[in-house]
């Protein structure tokens, strides 16, 4: 018994060149005929005696012109057309100008030009779970138009899903921020997450035949329940790292500072006097205010 619990898969189509003619030299040839018709009827119409064979000749050439004229069509830069028997696909015609095929087979336009979206904010959660607000503007087109008109529905309606789909993904993937930069963020690495962004996009289209050439985000921020909250946080984590580098630069600054006056000779300190030189330098390298030094004359005891 044959297992028939497996949905059949999808079978994409191939774009193929169309066999189309140019529809200079079909004009030319209706042209032709109809120079011809005219001749035969106007010859036989002031004829004293007709000749069947001129009737049958305009016939034959209004028969064939009608066909002929039911073939034209019209391809614009960046234009392409698909052409079609009962259903079937035959091939897509990309040279731009007239051209001409059989009258009984259909042409289907599409454009392979480039085409420009901003996709709408969605709220997203980021690594951490933080709600965040995104948007991003993709520049895409059509590279197969036999998948993008016969493998998908609608393929302008299938590219604005999947960028929504991709923003969510990339989103979720990294933290909005990381004040410590050991790690990629949404918003410290633009160039990373559009990267990735246009990779995965790229692998998302390929079934409707569509590329993309280039993306970024556009909008990235908290989202507005959290916004004033995330705010507080990020200026709160600013100053700790602001007094982190400053304890540092100071701590540094502090040993510097005893290795020369002891390597140089200039003073020799006992245990006491280095523990309050280095409490007085920690107190002017690191306050918030000018300090005022004491002018002590004295001995230090």
């Amino acid at each position: 018994m044959s297992d028939s619990s497996g949905a059949a898969g999808l079978n994409p189509t191939r774009e193929v060149r169309a066999a189309t003619a140019s529809g200079y030299t079909m004009l030319f040839l209706f042209l032709v005929l109809l120079a011809v018709a005219l001749w035969a009827g106007i010859t036989n119409a002031n004829a004293e005696v007709m000749a069947a064979w001129k009737w049958i000749l305009v016939v034959v050439a209004a028969v064939v012109g009608t066909l002929i004229l039911s073939g034209f069509y019209l391809i614009n830069p960046n234009e392409a057309a698909a052409i079609q028997l009962f259903g079937s696909y035959k091939g897509t015609d990309r040279t731009p100008g007239l051209r001409w095929v059989l009258p009984w087979l259909t042409r289907k336009k599409i454009a392979v030009r480039a085409n420009n979206i901003i996709s709408e904010k969605i709220k997203v959660n980021d690594l951490r779970g933080n709600p965040i607000e995104m948007a991003a503007q993709v520049v895409w087109r059509v590279t197969d138009t036999a998948q993008a008109l016969f493998d998908v529905d609608d393929y302008k309606e299938f590219v604005i899903a999947q960028i929504e789909a991709a923003v969510r993904s990339i989103g979720s993937r990294y933290p909005y921020d990381d004040i410590e930069h050991e790690e990629i963020t949404l918003r410290g690495n633009h160039e990373e997450v559009g990267g990735e962004l246009r990779k995965a996009l790229i692998e998302r289209l390929s079934v409707a035949g569509i590329t993309v050439d280039e993306c970024g985000l556009t909008h990235l921020a908290y989202a507005q329940e959290i916004a004033g909250a995330m705010l507080r946080r990020q200026q709160a984590e600013a100053v700790i790292s602001a007094r982190r580098k400053l304890v540092e630069g100071a701590v540094g600054m502090v040993e510097m500072a005893l290795e020369q006056l002891s390597a140089k000779g200039v003073v020799h300190l006992d245990d006491e006097r280095r523990a309050a030189m280095v409490s007085n330098l920690m107190v002017v390298l690191c306050s918030e205010r000018d300090t005022h030094p004491v002018v002590n004359a004295g001995s230090l005891y």
